[in-house]
This record gives C-alpha cells, sequence and structure tokens, in this order.
C-alpha cells in the first residue's frame, strides 16, 4: 500500500494503516503524506517508520518512482486520505499508472468527477474501494441479513442520524484545527458540509441495509455558526424506490455529542436499531414477541455477521476492525486478481467506485433541493 495525505497532524492516515494491516494481508511501503515536500517526507520516515527512500516529497514521485520498481517490490494499490478536492487528479492518475486505489469518501469533489472516475474504473478493470466503514460493523451484516429476509416482511420506514458536536463554535477560524479548516471550505470539501461529510454515511448505510434505492427527497440545510460557508446541519426526507419512506438528519453543532450515528429500519413484522457508539448490539423488535438484543459474535447471529467477527463474543469490536474488514475483502480482491481470477467485484463486499457516485449524486440532490426551498426531487 501506497498512502497519500496522512502527514503531521493528520488521524486518518493512521486509521488506514492500522485497519489495512491489521489482518496481516498489506504493508505499508511508501507514502507521499503532504503537500510540503519536506513534511511529507518527514512524515513517512518518523510517523509511519518508512524507509527514507520511499517516502517521497510529492504524489507524482511516488507514482513514478514506483512504476519503476519491480513487480513484486512495488505498491500494489494508492491509499487516498486527502481533502476531496484532491482525490479525482490523484485516483486518475493512479489507475492511468496500473495502480488500483481505496479513497476516502466522499469521492470527489463534484458529481462530474465521480462519472469519470467510474468510467475510468470501468475502461481499466481496476479495483476502486471507498472507505465507508461502517459497512463493516459485525452487527450491520447482521442488520443486512435480517432486513433482506422474508421473516422481516416489506420495509416501510428507514431512519438515520448522525449527529456530532465538534463544530459548535467556528473552529476553522482559530487555526488549530486543521480538520475544520478544510472541511467547512467550499474550496476543498465540495458544495457540501455536513451533509457531504457524515450524511452520506447515512445514505450508505440505509441503501447498504435494506438493498432499496433512494427514489427522491427533499432537504433542508441549516448553517448555524456565523461566519461559516457551508451547511452544519440538515434533515432530509425520503422516498425508496421500493415505497418506504425515511428521514436522514445529519448535524455537526449537536452540543456535546461524540458521533451519535444511529440506524433504524422498520419492515411489516420486524425491526432493527443499531448505535455506532454502542457497535457490538443489534435490536431486534417484533410485532408479536420480546424484542431480543443480538451480539456480535453471539448465538443465532447469521454467518455473514460471525465472519465479520475476529474474536470470542464478549470482546469488544469496533471502529478499526470495522475499517479492517473492509480492507480484508479489498486485499483478498486484488490478490486474486493476481491469480487470475475473474470474480465480480461485488463479490468481496466492499464499498466501490459505484457507492461514490451514488453518494455524489444525494450530496447534490440534497444541495439544489435545500437551495431551491426544500423541493422534492428525483436522485438520478
Amino acid at each position: 500500500m501506497g498512502l497519500v495525505g496522512g502527514g503531521e497532524g493528520a488521524f486518518i492516515g493512521s486509521v488506514h494503516r492500522i485497519a489495512a494491516e491489521l489482518d496481516g494481508k498489506i504493508e505499508l511501503v511508501c507514502s507521499a503524506c503532504a503537500s510540503d515536500p519536506n513534511r511529507a517526507k518527514r512524515s513517512g520516515v518518523e510517523i509511519y517508520g518508512l524507509d527514507p527512500t520511499r517516502s517521497y516529497a510529492s504524489f507524482d514521485e511516488m507514482i513514478d518512482g514506483e512504476a519503476t520498481l519491480p513487480l513484486d517490490r512495488r505498491m500494489d494499490f494508492v491509499c487516498l486520505t486527502t481533502p476531496n478536492h484532491i482525490h479525482f487528479e490523484h485516483a486518475k492518475a493512479a489507475l492511468e499508472a496500473g495502480f488500483h486505489v481505496m479513497c476516502e469518501k466522499p469521492i470527489t469533489y463534484s458529481l462530474e468527477q465521480a462519472r469519470q472516475l467510474q468510467s475510468l474504473v470501468e475502461n481499466t478493470e481496476l479495483l476502486f474501494g471507498l472507505t465507508h466503514n461502517y459497512t463493516g460493523y459485525p452487527m450491520i451484516k447482521e442488520a443486512r441479513e435480517l432486513v433482506r429476509s422474508a421473516e422481516f416482511g416489506r420495509v416501510r420506514r428507514i431512519s438515520i442520524e448522525y449527529i456530532q458536536g465538534w463544530l459548535s463554535n467556528l473552529e476553522e477560524g482559530t487555526g488549530d484545527n486543521k480538520q475544520a479548516e478544510w472541511r467547512t471550505d467550499p474550496n476543498r470539501s465540495g458544495v457540501a458540509g455536513c451533509m457531504g461529510d457524515i450524511g452520506t454515511h447515512g445514505e450508505n448505510l440505509a441503501e447498504y441495509v435494506t438493498g432499496i434505492k433512494i427514489e427522491s427527497l427533499c432537504a433542508d440545510l441549516t448553517t448555524f455558526v456565523d461566519g461559516r460557508q457551508l451547511d452544519d446541519d440538515g434533515n432530509v426526507l425520503l422516498r425508496f424506490e421500493s415505497g418506504a419512506k425515511g428521514i436522514l438528519s445529519a448535524s455537526q453543532i449537536s452540543v456535546g455529542v461524540e458521533n451519535g450515528l444511529t440506524l433504524r429500519v422498520y419492515g411489516e413484522r420486524c425491526g432493527v436499531e443499531w448505535q455506532q457508539m454502542e457497535p457490538n448490539s443489534l435490536v431486534v423488535r417484533w410485532a408479536d414477541r420480546p424484542a431480543e438484543i443480538r451480539r456480535t459474535g453471539g448465538p443465532g447471529t447469521s454467518p455473514q455477521s460471525i465472519e465479520a467477527s475476529r474474536i470470542p463474543p464478549g470482546h469488544p469490536e469496533g471502529y478499526l476492525e470495522a475499517f479492517a474488514l473492509l480492507y480484508r475483502n479489498y486485499a483478498q480482491a486484488i490478490q486474486d486478481r493476481k491469480k487470475g481470477q475473474s470474480k465480480s467485484v461485488t463479490d468481496y463486499d466492499f464499498p466501490t467506485v459505484y457507492d461514490g457516485v451514488r453518494g455524489m449524486e444525494f450530496i447534490e440532490t440534497v444541495v439544489e433541493s435545500s437551495n431551491r426551498g426544500a423541493v422534492w426531487l428525483n436522485m438520478p
């Protein structure tokens, strides 16, 4: 793996490195950690312990340098952890150079760029992964299996809430918060703030668990903090292709909340409830019997959920393990490609370029709906 971004002052680069290496299938071998050449080279050595000759000063230098190495020594894929506005440029260059890509979400700065990447991925037949890491939790796998079963009945209601409080004040004005600076900057983040940053996780989870696409939506975005350029709070009414209805709420000004991601799905005979801050439990509610709590790795859970677990029940699995499951599946896809196996990318259960395009369709439709006065709009 070659890491792009994740240098001094960033938190997500180390998360990717730990998650990627957790199952022993991936090794970080090179990096281009920052836009400043000196900081880039220093970060690769001091933060990640890389060989100085493969701690590159720039992305272009890394692509060129790795391309000259023998196949058994060069990186197999590029991991992009940079702000949104750089994703397209770097992903395009990596794919054109013959490297697979794993990318942070949202996939690109705009929907147009996302669709261009989709075409490039299809033409090169390379693997493109997207880190919607919440899909990796065992109890999300359990919810997915139950919701899609005949036992659950037709889905009627889908509710997603993702609220945080870390942007309750003008953090981007202090000069001390690098994450706040770029995530609230329309020149780097894109047309949406909160809804693009965390609302897309809700959209992705809803469609992943239920298998039902959003058909149309009505959005109301708000910027509460004076001086902020992008939305920091929003609510979206959802209509799904199956006739189900839903609501998605996203906020980064909910004072005191750490990472309040909650998914609720209700069908004709059953309902499920999952919270990211209690990720090892899935509440299952029935119309005709008491509610139950299913636990990660516990009795009665599905094979898909068991496969996503690593340790015995009662030993908490969380954010890093869920993140690592995406990398484990992605690594298996790369290994199978090397062996000449031609499985479909959908056989490996990790988010792909198509999920990235879907996320950008959601972001741009939400923003347009809100800008037009909260009108109903069809998803592309």
